[in-house]
């Protein structure tokens, strides 16, 4: 078995509300041709606040590439400790005891990845293996998890630490004035979660059965540009529109299983926007209350990336509504355009000896 346990959540101290993000679009593009627009758009993402690693004056100006990576390195190695040592705690285990570190991060780089600094500071063994996801974006986070369901199922004995650091306040572009852009400045929030998949024992999702999806010709939907001055984020218009085609595979992937996806106790999803959830509480036939732990994520902290699927698991925890046996979906949506699909059901399983 694979149970993946309870996680641990952290956001920075400094706090944008929407008020604060609506009047910052006002002052700094009040000559923009579609200002109304990227007003309206800002006010109906839902997001009421975000939580960022600086404060605001700064996540404005622009350094340097080398200067935001040098941030991201140095508030990483600040922030990530604290929430990997509370998810080693849930899920009752040492350092030691851990087999494979799944980082992934799509808003700073480092070589060699951060797991490596975590293994050498926080008592790791030598021979831990480390897999760096970098370029999945939101959907890394349903890929960590499947990754780590895979790890277990090779090795039945083994543990997974599944990381997810995203300071998405480093790619703010102040010159990329397009709407998508706009909007993105609105959405997004800075984040680490961290959770640990125990091979033996544990209490948390029991994961069965995992599918990745990916939707012909996207790639380019959601993007960065790469370019001297860092990360440009791209969002095509169409993107809202994605759970219309990833809705079936969500389906696929429940009868493979001889589930009904319209018809499980618990949904965790990446929390893009509220479209995402309206559509696929539409599409997979269930009510509004299914993304519940969702919307809460995207409310509350905004588009925190690959950080979601933890933050939005982490509530269902916190909630303490499920029950043992009960099923339920697991999924993460970004570039590709893919989803990270995963199935399991609720279990409540003391560990035996390793």
């Amino acid at each position: 078995m694979a149970v993946l346990c309870k996680p641990a959540i952290a956001v920075p101290e400094y706090v944008i509300t929407q008020e604060d993000t609506l009047e910052l679009a006002r002052r700094l593009h009040k000559d923009h041709s579609q200002l109304k627009l990227v007003l309206r758009l800002i006010e109906h993402t839902g997001v009421l606040k975000r939580h960022l690693i600086q404060p605001i004056d700064k996540v404005l100006k622009h350094p340097g590439l080398d200067a935001r990576n040098a941030v991201y390195e140095e508030e990483s190695k600040a922030r990530v400790p604290a929430v990997v040592r509370t998810a080693l705690d849930q899920a009752q285990l040492e350092p030691q005891q851990i087999d494979l570190i799944v980082y992934v991060s799509c808003t700073g780089f480092m070589m060699p990845a951060l797991s490596a600094w975590l293994i050498n500071t926080l008592g790791f063994r030598p021979e831990t293996r480390q897999i760096p996801i970098a370029q999945l974006g939101c959907a890394a986070g349903g890929a960590a998890i499947n990754r780590a369901h895979d790890f277990c199922m090779a090795y039945p004995d083994a543990n997974v630490l599944i990381v997810a650091c995203e300071f998405c306040s480093l790619c703010y572009q102040p010159t990329d004035l397009g709407v998508g852009s706009l909007l993105s400045n609105g959405l997004f929030g800075d984040a680490v979660a961290a959770a640990v998949v125990r091979g033996n024992g544990g209490t948390g999702v029991n994961l069965e059965r995992n599918s990745s999806y990916l939707i012909p010709d996207t790639e380019d939907w959601i993007s960065y540009a790469v370019r001297s001055t860092g990360f440009h984020f791209q969002l095509d218009k169409r993107v809202p529109g994605t759970m219309k085609p990833l809705a079936p595979a969500l389906r696929t992937v429940a009868e493979q299983h001889e589930w009904n996806a319209g018809d499980l106790d618990f949904y965790i999803v990446h929390a893009g926007g509220p479209r995402i959830l309206d559509d696929l509480c539409h599409f997979l036939d269930v009510p509004p209350e299914a993304f519940r732990f969702s919307r809460a994520t995207l409310t509350e902290y905004g588009n925190i990336a690959s950080a979601v699927i933890l933050d939005a698991l982490g509530r269902m925890f916190d909630e303490a509504s499920a029950l043992d046996g009960q099923r339920g979906l697991l999924a993460g949506f970004g570039p590709g355009i893919t989803a990270e699909i995963a199935l399991g059901t609720w279990t409540s399983t003391p560990a035996t000896a390793r």
